[in-house]
């Protein structure tokens, strides 16, 4: 008889982390689908779907929903977390609690994108507070809408960790024959494009939501790219990894389709809405709100200049109109490329 592998737990039972469960599942690998939602997590348990984020997916027989995370942790070392950046610190000292003693055996990945809107810091600096470094830790990121990741299409993505061994290993709980996984050793830079392009997906949809065509829509990305880099150099991040998947291809992905909850809360505010009803007709969280405020304080503490990001913080928090913010962007003095 083979015996049972050990389960890999999922925290966070959204459509991305339902989507990395479903992924993992695939390689016949059991795993812990976790949410602090009790309801949430029964009615994944009855229903065998997600029918809230992902409804017209079956599970997989190989996910286990569950509730009780000190329960998660008597069963499991490895982890990956899926929750909204928001709720990251939070997640992270619940289970903390949940673990009597850590050591190098214990494994945790994050596909969470974004930075602590409160302190502007990167998650794996929240994770290094809460966790601490005796473990080993990687972050996942790249182009990838969780439904076409659920319906298996093929995907590129990027786990970044301290070095190409710890990198390899976490690839291997992702990888298949239609899911590449590309490894790095640049967790700051992995981190910034996946909080960054968020942003820039809301300036893409603002600039399409007023009509302003497909010129504006190539330059917007261009030029966020550009200040992606600047502001990841800065913070320690290598300038080529903003040139792959976690960098201009997830740029390019949230920019262009409306799967991107960012691109289509753009959308809205374009269109006349206010934040809280763009984002409530969302109905999801919308990581772009967040990540606009933390990224452009962090840049002017560091006076990094970001006019992209600075109009979409000036619209989101201070209450300016789309259209005035793009009229401020091209008033700007011209400079060398």
């Amino acid at each position: 008889m083979t015996p049972q592998k050990r389960p890999l737990a999922v925290l966070g039972a959204g459509s991305w982390g339902t989507a990395l469960a479903m992924l993992i599942a695939r390689r016949d690998q059991p795993v812990l689908l976790w949410d602090y939602n009790p309801e949430h997590v029964a009615a994944l348990e009855t229903e065998r779907r997600n029918s809230r984020y992902l409804p017209n997916f079956e599970l997989p027989r190989q996910i286990i929903p569950i509730a009780n995370l000190a329960s998660v942790t008597t069963q499991t070392r490895e982890f990956v977390i899926a929750v909204p950046s928001h709720a990251f610190r939070a997640t992270l000292s619940a289970l903390r609690e949940s673990i009597p003693e850590l050591d190098h055996r214990w494994r945790f990945c994050w596909g969470t994108k974004g930075l602590e809107a409160t302190s502007g810091k990167l998650l794996n600096e929240v994770f290094d507070e809460v966790i601490g470094q005796s473990v080993m830790r990687a972050v996942l990121s790249g182009p990838s809408f969780a439904r076409e990741v659920a319906a298996h299409l093929p995907t590129a993505l990027t786990v970044a960790a301290n070095n190409q061994v710890e990198a390899e290993q976490f690839a291997g709980w992702f990888r298949d024959h239609r899911t590449r996984i590309y490894t790095s050793g640049d967790l700051a830079g992995v981190q910034l494009g996946g909080a960054i392009k968020n942003v820039m997906a809301i300036a893409a949809g603002i600039s399409d939501g007023l009509g302003f065509g497909a010129n504006a829509r190539s330059a917007l990305i261009t030029r966020g790219l550009a200040e992606m880099v600047r502001l990841g150099v800065t913070l320690g991040g290598r300038a080529d990894t903003f040139q792959g998947l976690a960098g201009i291809g997830d740029l390019v992905l949230t920019c262009t389709d409306n799967q991107s909850r960012n691109r289509r809360f753009g959308l809205g505010l374009a269109k006349g809405a206010s934040v809280e009803e763009a984002r409530n007709t969302i109905g999801q969280v919308v990581e772009g709100y967040y990540a606009a405020k933390a990224v452009y304080k962090v840049a002017t503490r560091l006076k990094v200049e970001m006019p992209i990001v600075e109009q979409i913080y000036r619209v989101i928090c201070e209450g300016v109109a789309p259209r005035e913010a793009v009229a401020t962007l091209l008033r700007r003095p011209l400079t060398p490329e």
